[in-house]
């Protein structure tokens, strides 16, 4: 599961946003693009696939599964010139820079993404519910 790899594909770089808003409390964001695709994504699924560094790694070996985001919400979207934003979360992870065909990619294939998110947290035996609190 590595969204970000095949970001080079024809006709994304060409696509904008026309309008980026926070949904549900905090715990979602819209997104709609100027050819008039739109897409809602779960706070919870923009955290664990973070273009973050932290996420991502610097190369496919070193990425990360993330578990225990079912509960997170995003408290603050930075604007990143005219190419991008970065997402502040409420667990205060907020280095990930969300580029317009970042999320566009992840909206065509959000369905894949997400199966492939669940049967790592399986195989890894992670939950998507956050750990106890003493």
């Amino acid at each position: 599961m590595a969204p970000e790899s095949d970001l080079a594909a024809p006709g994304l770089a060409e696509v904008a946003p026309t309008e980026i808003r926070l949904l549900k409390g905090k715990t979602a964001l819209a997104v709609t693009f100027d050819n008039g695709e739109v897409y809602e994504f779960p706070a919870e699924f923009l955290r664990v696939l973070s273009p973050s560094a932290e996420v991502q790694g610097h190369s496919p070996d070193q990425r990360k599964t993330v578990g225990g985001k079912r509960d997170v919400a995003i408290m603050e979207i930075h604007p990143i010139g005219n190419y991008a934003v970065r997402l502040g979360f409420d667990d205060m992870h907020s280095t990930g820079i969300y580029s317009w065909s970042y999320f566009l990619k992840l909206g065509r294939s959000q369905g894949r993404y997400w199966r492939e998110y669940l049967d790592e947290l399986a195989a890894k035996a992670l939950s998507r519910d956050p750990p106890p609190r003493a």
